[in-house]
């Protein structure tokens, strides 16, 4: 988690000769935000491959469809599936033989812009810029 003291301008706005305010850390609660889970969902080529193929189907696919456009076998394919499910990134249900996923569009959206939004928050441009 990244901290920002503002000592000095604690220290301005203080009355002379007082002890310094307290600061609290910025982006307190950013770290909620970064699941590790998503990062490593992400930090695959091959599961970013899925992911998109997901998305542009704009429909449930089932692992042997995606195994399909895949370089990789079967097999392969249902453990990169198996770790975007366990980070959230995308729906598995399973009907008769066949297992569909499909991109969990609405959550996803939100995850990210909740990301975004903290880190616009705990960033701000002008701090950003004097480092």
């Amino acid at each position: 988690m990244v901290q920002v003291n503002n000592h000095s301008q604690d220290a301005a706005m203080s009355e002379p000769g007082a002890p310094p305010a307290e600061t609290t850390p910025c982006c307190s609660g950013i770290a909620a935000l970064l699941s590790p889970e998503m990062f490593k969902a992400f930090a695959d080529p091959r599961r970013v491959s899925l992911l998109v193929q997901l998305a542009e189907a704009r429909k449930p696919c089932t692992v042997g469809q995606l195994a399909e456009g895949s370089e990789v076998d079967l097999s392969v394919v249902s453990r990169h599936l198996a770790i975007l499910r366990q980070a959230g990134v995308i729906s598995c249900v399973k009907q008769g033989k066949e297992v569909w996923c499909s991109v969990r569009r609405d959550e996803l959206i939100k995850a990210l812009r909740d990301l975004a939004d903290a880190l616009e928050a705990c960033c701000p441009m002008e701090a950003a810029s004097a480092e």
